[in-house]
């Protein structure tokens, strides 16, 4: 069949017989005739328009010659805002997002009506799960009513939202204009597999042999359902769906990337592996793919200990100092959760703590929703360590926490749980683990209460995934966590945990609070915002009062105006007690306090700090040092003690720790804290051996306290305590 020989010869300068020809290419390698396609395209690449050529080239998979021709035909038509599309869908398919969406922004600039470039700029959003991704396609779709590919992208943004009804009805509007529309067939056949379990079954669906009548090798028949069931966190069932992708179209090279990316998501990183070295060796170098090489390889410099129930990989340069805390923070989660859901979760629990953020970020890219600290994958847990971000920045036991809530109520409902409230959960079960954990209301969390902000429970999960301003995931986050403390308050914690069967049972949040609570969802909403009104009454009332009054102490502080900023600051602390994040009033009432000499008005300032969640390691060392002056030990130590559950990458914590523990006679604790200082490589080395040969002594482990001492005169051969306590040892 040589029809597109004829059409080729008639291929001219003007746009649309250029882009006529380009279609006829693609809709012979749509049908699965791959042969004629190249053929086809092969007679473009060889045209003198540089534009046809592009297209040519781009069809045959000659990127950089593509490239090349789009330039030179935009050189030869600098107003076309059609070649600034084109090209830009080619940069956008060569993971150049940013050169591509400047290329859409100028072609709208010269056609301010060309449906093409805005759903180039829906691509590119949707790309990092934008909300304007959704608006952009539809401004496409009413544009050019008869542009299939909107209709596509719309249905596919839809089901990403989990609205089931407009995914459809936009899938069903793109099959109208063209019976032969893959992608919007995908998205049908991805809702029928996302109502069942792909893990016992075939995937079976009517789409899905219309789609294989079409193109027997049409790959994404099953890779663009595989994202949905990934996003979804289904990751088991995704991986099923990536496979039979590339077993039907194995240069897929997209599928079979994100194949490799999940299959390192749940622990199975020599298949994740050689999937992604397979890409990058044939040319596809994304960011996702490189980056996940990189990590890959950088595992060798992890170790791995198990540890009860858990399985940690820690950095060999901290396994030493972090295996304690989180092996008993892992450990204790588990027993928790075991007695309060249960359930008990068959074998280990993997848990990965990155001390390179880029590292835990590459781990988890491609997800919606996480600007994050930690990452649940079935029963693989991903997170940042401590040392990956600046000090107090985040409480890595409250976050261990909550992703081993997540590793529970995921495998009990078979992922089928929606993220609102196994997030919302987690983000409670934080506040129930020990003082001081779990965030606390954030100004933008009661800024969202006051504007009208939160969303109604049975839309919740779109404040995760595709965010309309730029704090709502966070407030999402701090929603969710309200609505199950509201629940819990009012019905009873017995009743989250119904809940959570009632989603593995596949209910829907609708029926879920209807069924669990009583009440309809809309009711539960304006009851909800009552509740929330009332708990955070002062901050409602008086957050304008109180940024400016916080301001005012600081500037009393700075100028050493103590009284007027000690009374400022107690008459508006109050007004926002929650806030305790840098700069809290607190802080500096307790500032100004110490500057008059007042300790215990700041041992009890900075006591309301702790207990509402403050986390600096700074103001906390110093609360410590207070209280142990003032002669209160255990309140020393509990001060202390929270800190190895924030930041513990910090000598002098370890050493008063331990310094207080043996002064306690509690040697087992003395010992975990000098072995932690010993991990941190103190530049003291004998003061340091000496304080764990004392914790080994005190434990009558007489053959580690004299190894120890021994390290600790090789270190300081005059060191007269060291000497002392060997003689001790001797006798």
């Amino acid at each position: 069949m040589k029809w597109f020989g004829a059409a080729l010869a008639l291929v001219v300068l003007a746009g649309a017989a250029r882009a006529g020809v380009a279609d006829q290419c693609l809709e012979l390698r749509k049908h699965g005739r791959e042969v004629e396609a190249r053929e086809c395209f092969a007679g473009l690449a060889k045209s003198a328009d540089a534009a046809a050529s592009a297209e040519g080239y781009w069809g045959l998979g000659r990127y950089e010659e593509a490239n090349a021709r789009f330039r030179e035909a935009l050189k030869e038509h600098p107003e076309s805002a059609e070649i600034r599309v084109r090209w830009g869908r080619l940069l956008l398919d060569r993971f150049n997002r940013a050169d591509a969406a400047q290329l859409f922004q100028e072609a709208l600039q010269k056609d301010p009506k060309n449906a093409g470039a805005y759903v180039g700029m829906a691509l590119v959003a949707s790309a990092g799960f934008d909300a304007k991704a959704v608006e952009f396609a539809r401004k496409a779709a009413e544009l050019d009513p008869k542009l299939v590919e909107a209709r596509e992208l719309l249905a596919y943004l839809k089901l990403e939202d989990g609205d089931e009804a407009g995914a459809g009805k936009s899938a069903d509007e793109a099959l109208k204009l063209d019976k032969d529309a893959l992608d919007a067939m995908a998205v049908h056949a991805a809702m029928d597999w996302l109502k069942g379990s792909l893990i016992e079954q075939q995937p079976k669906s009517a789409w899905l042999d219309r789609m294989m009548m079409v193109n027997p090798g049409y790959g994404r028949a099953y890779s663009i359902p595989a994202h949905f069931f990934v996003i979804n966190r289904r990751y088991v069932e995704g991986i099923r769906l990536y496979e039979m992708a590339i077993k039907i179209e194995p240069t897929l090279w997209e599928a079979r990337s994100q194949l490799g990316i999940n299959l390192m998501r749940v622990g199975r990183g020599d298949e994740a592996k050689a999937q992604l070295a397979l890409c990058y060796e044939n040319g596809y170098r994304d960011s996702e793919t490189v980056n996940s090489l990189r990590l890959l390889d950088s595992f060798k410099d992890y170790e791995h200990v198990r540890d009860g129930g858990a399985y940690l990989m820690l950095a060999k340069k901290e396994a030493d100092l972090l295996e304690p805390y989180f092996a008993e923070v892992a450990n204790r989660a588990r027993a928790a959760y075991e007695e309060k859901y249960h359930y008990k979760i068959p074998g280990l629990v993997s848990i990965e703590v990155y001390p390179n953020h880029e590292d835990f970020a590459v781990r988890t890219t491609g997800m919606p929703g996480l600007g994050a600290l930690g990452v649940t994958f079935g029963t693989v847990v991903a997170m940042d360590s401590p040392s990956g971000r600046p000090p107090g920045e985040f409480h890595w036991g409250s976050t261990l926490w909550h992703e081993m809530s997540h590793v529970y109520v995921l495998t009990m409902t078979q992922h089928l749980v929606p993220r609102w409230f196994t997030e919302g959960l987690a983000m409670y079960e934080e506040t129930q683990a020990g003082p001081g954990w779990g965030d606390r209301a954030q100004r933008d969390d009661i800024e969202a209460i006051q504007k009208g902000k939160l969303l109604p429970v049975a839309e919740l999960d779109r404040g995760f995934i595709r965010p309309s301003y730029p704090q709502q995931v966070e407030v999402s986050y701090f929603q969710a966590g309200k609505i199950c403390a509201y629940i819990a308050q009012k019905w009873g914690y017995a009743k989250l945990v119904s809940m959570i069967g009632d989603f593995g049972a596949r209910k829907t949040t609708p029926k879920v609070i209807q069924g669990e609570l009583g009440v309809a969802p809309a009711d539960f909403d304006k009851e909800f915002l009552a509740w929330m009104k009332q708990r955070y009454a002062e901050p409602l009332a008086h957050l304008d009062d109180w940024k400016k009054g916080a301001q005012k102490v600081a500037e009393l502080v700075a100028a050493r105006q103590y009284d007027e900023a000690i009374k400022e600051g107690l008459a508006i602390r109050d007004e926002f007690p929650q806030y305790v994040e840098t700069g809290s009033v607190y802080e500096m009432v307790a500032a100004a306090q110490l500057a008059k000499g007042d300790k215990a008005g700041a041992v009890q300032e900075l006591s309301a700090y702790a207990a509402e969640g403050g986390r600096s390691p700074d103001v906390l060392k110093k609360l410590g040092a207070l209280e142990q002056e003032a002669g209160q030990t255990d309140k020393a130590i509990a001060a202390l003690e929270r800190l190895n559950y924030i930041y513990p990458e910090d000598e002098e914590l370890h050493r008063r720790l331990g310094d207080l523990y043996l002064g306690k006679h509690e040697a087992a604790k003395a010992i975990r804290e000098y072995r932690a200082l010993l991990a941190l490589n103190p530049l003291d080395q004998a003061a340091s051996h000496y304080g764990l040969a004392r914790a080994y002594h005190e434990a009558n482990q007489v053959k580690e306290a004299r190894e120890q001492v021994l390290m600790a005169l090789e270190a300081a051969p005059e060191y007269r305590p060291a000497q002392k306590l060997l003689l001790e040892l001797t006798k």
